[in-house]
């Protein structure tokens, strides 16, 4: 079972350590019962970042990283069908509740991707959903909200899914989907939609029937999703779930951000998986380099061709003048990974396979879901962008636009702005060296 490879590598990561639970505990901020129920199979966390830190404390390998992830996924997918409601006794305890909170001891503000921050405006922190033990699972209070967030979503879709020209021919049909996938992009002044701060949930899908009437239903992922039906016959897949995490570091150090702050008003660097409340509360933007972290799911037994990545450029300025953070020091050098490349100063970005990555298509499934790693660079501008998955399966095709939580994606060239590091066992900031 899933479950059971999942809580199998975590063993094996736990007991090469060498670390007892209690230290593990004290580390991750995390009670000694909690980690035995993860390391003994009998709970599978609904997030991933508990998992990833402490994979990362028993010094797993990128390698392992990944494939950790991937079991993560199927654990996640087989709880989800054999989920019953259960009784509010499985609370989570309040100190693993704590370690699974994001940064949030800082003054924050929240604004668009497109637009420069404005202080003051305090940012929302992310509600932390509590485990579900193996055979029952607990409500959860985001039905009512994502309920809502799929009407939204219809009545936003169907305005905007006439209005928007498709690319090249294809009739009607053609034209509908096209709008669909770019509502939320087209019906926005600034490039953005939904909520700045909403997590990847209840999205759009568009379908488009034989006769051309479009048809607006919700399926879980990352992006709006716009579907074409071009004939019938045999079971066919519908729209991939896709998980985007635009937060994630290529290494510990390697990281930078843009914020428009003195060194004095900027906290000190946070870990990889603090990273995206510390960067929505200062209002920074990605330094010259973004790793995106894209896990791809089936959402059947019916596989699913994933036929192609495709980059939409929604905004393209001079790079931004403010001060260049690097959220680590003195880290060495980087493990190269395997991923994509897109290099956002060209004319007409492209996604390109790096460092032994292969090229697509790929196929998923709900048992057999794909991580892609996407590395984007601007050396010479600042850049609002997002990303468009192709799929296809049987007669269906369609694409799932790719962001954060409905925001568009930023990343500006840094070259000639003040930098600043925050030496290990510092206090402050400090000017970076030169040369």
């Amino acid at each position: 079972m899933s479950g059971d490879e999942f809580a199998e590598l975590l063993r094996e990561l736990k007991e090469r350590s060498g670390l007892s639970y209690g230290v593990l505990g004290k580390r991750l901020h995390m009670s000694t019962s909690t980690l035995h129920r993860y390391v003994n199979g009998d709970a599978v966390p609904t997030d991933y970042a508990p998992v990833e830190r402490l994979a990362r404390l028993c010094r797993a390998t990128p390698e392992e990283l990944v494939e950790l992830h991937r079991r993560w996924v199927r654990a996640d997918a087989l709880r989800g069908r054999k989920g019953v409601e259960a009784s509010g006794s499985d609370a989570l305890d309040p100190q693993t509740r704590a370690a699974e909170t994001p940064v949030a001891e800082i003054a924050a503000v929240d604004t668009p991707a497109a637009e420069a921050p404005a202080a003051g405006e305090p940012d929302a922190v992310p509600e932390v959903e509590p485990e579900v033990v193996r055979g029952r699972s607990r409500r959860r209070r985001s039905v009512a909200l994502a309920g809502a967030a799929v009407a939204a979503a219809a009545v936003s879709a169907a305005l905007v899914v006439n209005l928007v020209p498709g690319e090249g021919g294809g009739g009607q049909d053609r034209r509908a989907a096209a709008g669909a996938a770019a509502a939320s992009v087209e019906g926005m002044p600034d490039g953005t939609a939904g909520a700045p701060d909403a997590k990847p949930s209840v999205s759009p899908s568009v379908s488009v029937s034989r006769s051309g009437s479009p048809r607006v239903s919700a399926s879980p992922g990352g992006g709006a999703s716009a579907t074409r039906d071009s004939g019938t016959g045999g079971a066919v897949g519908t729209a991939p779930v896709v998980a985007t995490n635009p937060y994630k570091f290529e290494g510990p150090c390697s990281q930078h951000y843009l914020v428009d702050r003195k060194p004095a008003q900027v906290p000190p660097p946070p870990s990889e998986q603090d990273a995206r409340g510390w960067v929505r509360a200062l209002g920074a933007v990605a330094g010259e380099d973004q790793m995106l972290a894209l896990t791809v799911q089936g959402t059947g037994k019916e596989t699913v061709v994933l036929e192609a990545l495709h980059v939409r450029v929604v905004g393209k300025g001079a790079p931004l003048a403010w001060n260049d953070y690097a959220m680590g020091v003195g880290c060495g050098g980087n493990v190269s990974t395997k991923s994509f490349d897109v290099d956002l100063d060209a004319g007409r970005p492209d996604v390109t396979p790096k460092d032994g990555q292969r090229d697509f298509p790929y196929k998923v499934s709900e048992s057999d879901p794909e991580v892609f790693y996407v590395t984007a660079h601007a050396r010479a501008h600042d850049v609002s962008w997002y990303l468009e998955l192709e799929w296809s399966s049987g007669t269906r095709h369609g694409m799932v636009r790719l962001d954060d939580g409905g925001k568009v994606f930023r990343t500006s060239g840094s070259a000639g702005r003040p930098a600043y590091d925050y030496p290990l066992g510092g206090s402050e900031w400090e000017t970076a060296p030169t040369g």
